[in-house]
């Protein structure tokens, strides 16, 4: 019988080892700089960091179960820079009174420091500076503490709250570049505004954020996007450049144009300055694919194919890819606070876990899926084994044995004898 070395033992618990990718970078500078660690004694901004990221790797519903598994560690607690396991009562002051800005800059930290290793060397064989993607996604809350979305309910029942995480990601990363959480009632083209994009780029985004009025800035600007065209759009035709008839099964574009579109100016903060009205031009190309669905996009560059412009708008699939991997591996259903501080730190708390694994899977050079890598943290994250070896192992059974384990005895606590998983 011999020993299975695949994965080995290593004196850290893997949340310590997940903990190491976020402090490479220098979080007491944060901690100075936004003063987060002002007025609290015992439980300082990283005793919170830690905590927060353990229910959320581990899937906890409640700061009751994050609190009671932290006290079930037992000898654990000192490698995570902990004395003792937070009460719940200090925890849930903490998540309240605490700024979530102090976790804001770390996930933005964090994002800076990872930049370059998360990008890859990928350029669609395009001549664009950037390739930016936006989209938002929204969170339910089981209280009206944020404005949500949606019809009131019939009789005596409430409205639901709701909050919004809109996103720009660079579409050779997979983590958000510029993240903005709103109540979910805030319109998506108002995200827009608030964006500094570089001349040159190209930022693509759904038809939720058709804005006219930035169209004609961006264009002056040689910024240039991609986007879908609301079904409800009225336009003038300017010039036809290409058309062609569909062709049931076939992917191809039908028409090229050259359009115009009228929108009213604006002051900084969105109000018309008057009713006359401006023209933007741009250029609507429509497209069908192989499945014979129809698509109308709108672009301000008149420079790249058609052709082109319908590859740029399948690259927008890549922040909704992001979104599901927040939504399906991490804890969004419940939160641990019900004001609206303790709800904005527990989601950048999860932005920075996902960024958290993303490093870590990159870094492991395995091609396992994101949920993998996130269940096989979930089930060890307080098991001392090399988080790598982990993720890298491919063994699918256990080493061989001379005849079957000894009566009541699981296989799994056999690893004294040369004969369980580790």
């Amino acid at each position: 019988m011999g020993k299975n070395r695949e994965i080995n033992f290593v004196g850290q618990p893997i949340l310590k080892q997940i903990m190491e990718i976020a402090t490479a970078l220098d979080i007491k500078s944060i901690i100075r700089e936004k003063q987060s660690d002002r007025y609290y004694k015992s439980f300082g901004s990283m005793t919170q960091l830690v905590t927060m990221l353990f229910g959320i790797l581990s899937r906890c519903d409640s700061m009751t179960e994050v609190c009671e598994g932290l006290r079930g560690m037992g000898g654990k607690l000192n490698h995570l820079g902990l004395r003792k396991s937070p009460a719940k009562s200090t925890a849930s002051d903490g998540l309240r009174n605490r700024d979530s800005g102090f976790f804001e800059s770390v996930y933005f930290s964090l994002v800076k420091h990872y930049q370059s290793f998360l990008s890859d060397s990928r350029t669609f064989g395009l001549t664009f500076k950037e390739v930016l993607l936006v989209d938002s996604t929204t969170i339910r809350l089981f209280s009206d503490i944020m404005k949500g979305v949606g019809r009131n309910p019939k009789g005596d029942g409430k409205k639901k709250g709701g909050l919004k995480v809109h996103m720009l990601i660079d579409a050779v990363q997979s983590v958000g570049r510029f993240v903005k959480i709103t109540e979910a009632k805030v319109h998506d083209k108002n995200f827009l505004r608030g964006l500094e994009l570089v001349p040159h780029s190209v930022v693509v985004f759904d038809r939720a954020y058709n804005y006219y009025l930035m169209f004609a800035r961006w264009t002056e600007k040689q910024v240039y996007f991609v986007t879908r065209m609301k079904k409800n759009a009225v336009y003038t035709v300017n010039q036809t450049l290409r058309t062609h008839y569909r062709k049931k099964g076939q992917a191809k574009v039908l028409r090229d144009e050259i359009v115009g579109l009228s929108y009213h100016p604006e002051d900084e903060n969105g109000r018309k300055i008057t009713k006359d009205t401006l023209e933007v031009t741009l250029r609507r190309v429509c497209y069908q694919d192989e499945k014979n669905r129809y698509y109308e996009f709108l672009t301000n560059n008149m420079d790249i194919t058609a052709e082109e412009v319908t590859f740029l708008y399948k690259k927008r699939w890549t922040i909704e890819l992001l979104f599901k991997k927040m939504k399906q591996n991490f804890q969004l259903n419940y939160f641990y606070g019900e004001n609206t501080n303790a709800i904005y730190t527990q989601v950048w708390c999860t932005l920075i876990a996902q960024l958290l694994l993303t490093v870590l899977q990159k870094k492991a050079q395995v091609k396992k899926a994101f949920s993998v890598v996130a269940t096989l943290v979930r089930i060890h994250l307080i098991s001392m084994l090399d988080v790598y070896q982990l993720l890298k192992s491919e063994n699918r059974q256990y080493n061989a044995h001379d005849g079957p384990p000894e009566t009541g005895q699981l296989a799994l606590f056999l690893s004294s004898t040369g004969g369980g998983i580790f």
